[in-house]
């Protein structure tokens, strides 16, 4: 028996579409994280100026930080998206056996 609450599966569609632009738009920063923030130990000058190789390795250590970051947010993104999904897809089910169940009510009652 139904306490009169529904859901709305086209809010729950609109929630996993907008997740999964989210991921695609990480999946974009994560492209420029890796391949497009590289700085080369050459930009802070000869190996003769010791604090290069220092600042160089400093600038790896941040962007390796921020593509761990952008991976560890992906990857929570991806979870709830795959956590909504499976939400909206066992609502579905749940309102089609509700339907079917109303359906075969009268048959039943007729035998």
């Amino acid at each position: 028996m139904s306490n009169g609450m529904r859901v709305d599966l086209s809010e729950l569609d609109n929630v996993i579409r907008k997740l999964n632009g989210l991921l695609s738009d990480m999946d974009k920063a994560n492209t420029k994280a890796k391949y497009e923030t590289e700085i080369p130990s050459t930009a802070f000058g000869s190996m003769e100026f010791l604090e290069s190789n220092v600042l160089h390795a400093a600038t790896q250590d941040q962007k390796a930080k921020i593509e761990k970051l952008i991976r560890d947010l992906h990857d929570l993104i991806d979870k709830f998206s795959t956590s909504t999904s499976k939400v909206r897809d066992k609502y579905s089910n749940q309102e089609q056996a509700n339907a079917q169940g109303v359906t075969a009510a009268p048959a039943d009652a007729a035998n």
